[in-house]
């Protein structure tokens, strides 16, 4: 059984093993019930959650303002447990589109006035930007985040999504609690430079991505249509042949999980958790159905045999397809 509580580096907070994730109650992955969002919110802070992970961006707000009406329709001490991350800087446009990022100190400080006031808090736990601005030097959006922690605005400080050098800048400038990034089965680029420069620096992770947008979760049926609002329609692994080649991946965890007597998905969370105590995935889960089988990972055993099963199955490099568009790669500084 995993331990079920994990600290975000060596600065950052206790927070339970899994954390979850919210984008898609708000974003990307087309329809999502309101009701059903705010029940599963509430579902993983009985069950013992304790990180949400937000964007302001997420919906243009919408996801903010979803968690700060489940924060405020939660008893109490569920609410008072609740720790909520949130990434900022993506610029997008009325029609949803996205036109960059903003890292520079007076776009932070706007960025967390605005967030505070959706959330409905008086501050938050873990701020992050999202991306790096390619013109704004990463200490000066870190050294503004900084300033927000002294004036009580914001408790730690997190990275989302840089590479090794940009990560040591970041240490370099003010205590870092985390790198968001994602993280899993078919997506461990971060393994060769950047694992091993976070664990050099005391830096936690927090992976998101763990069932890789639901491609390897057990439940992505080969013939499934989505809509054009789902971010899945354009990304390049859920694409023609790309798609075919990573779901008889996907068939060959099956036949593990089966053995197990647990589900993909479960499995492919508890290989995540295996990679470190540093590490807290993030799951994805919009239902509660999803959030009970999510939270199920936390019970899976897996021994020696077992992981060389896994990843015999599924081996580093395997997937196929990008992760993201071409045009969104082109915005991650942990690919360079």
């Amino acid at each position: 059984m995993t331990t079920r509580t994990r600290t975000l580096g060596t600065t950052g907070p206790r927070v339970f093993a899994l954390g979850l994730g919210c984008m898609g109650m708000s974003a990307l992955y087309g329809a999502a019930d309101r009701t059903e969002s705010i029940a599963t919110i509430h579902a993983a802070l009985e069950a013992g959650v304790t990180l949400l992970d937000t964007g302001d961006f997420y919906g243009m707000g919408h996801n903010e303002l979803l968690i700060g009406e489940a924060l405020r329709t939660a008893p109490a001490p569920r609410r008072e447990q609740a720790l909520v991350s949130v990434k900022f800087g993506a610029l997008r446009g009325p029609g949803g589109e996205w036109s960059g990022y903003d890292g520079r100190p007076e776009a932070v400080r706007n960025f967390a006035a605005y967030s505070l006031q959706r959330l409905g808090v008086d501050h938050i736990d873990v701020y992050r930007i999202a991306r790096l601005d390619p013109d704004v030097p990463i200490e000066e959006t870190v050294g503004a985040i900084a300033e927000l922690v002294e004036q009580g605005h914001v408790r730690h400080i997190g990275l989302s999504e840089l590479g090794a050098a940009t990560v040591r800048r970041a240490a370099a400038t003010a205590p870092i609690a985390d790198l968001q990034i994602e993280y899993a089965l078919i997506t461990r680029g971060i393994e060769k430079e950047i694992l091993p420069t976070t664990r050099e620096l005391g830096i936690g992770i927090t992976a998101y991505g763990v069932l890789s947008r639901g491609l390897i979760s057990g439940h992505f049926g080969r013939d499934r249509q989505l809509p054009a609002n789902d971010f899945r329609a354009f990304s390049p692994r859920f694409q023609g042949e790309n798609l075919r080649h990573n779901l008889d991946l996907v068939d060959a965890l099956r036949g593990i999980a089966a053995q197990k007597g647990v589900s993909v998905a479960q499995i492919a969370i508890a290989w995540v958790l295996s990679r470190g105590e540093d590490i807290v995935p993030l799951i994805g889960a919009r239902t509660r159905e999803r959030l009970t089988e999510s939270l199920g990972a936390l019970d899976v055993t897996l021994d020696a045999a077992d992981l060389a099963a896994i990843e015999d199955a599924v081996p580093a490099d395997a997937a196929a397809g990008d992760r993201y568009p071409r045009a969104a790669m082109a915005h991650l500084d942990s690919e360079r």
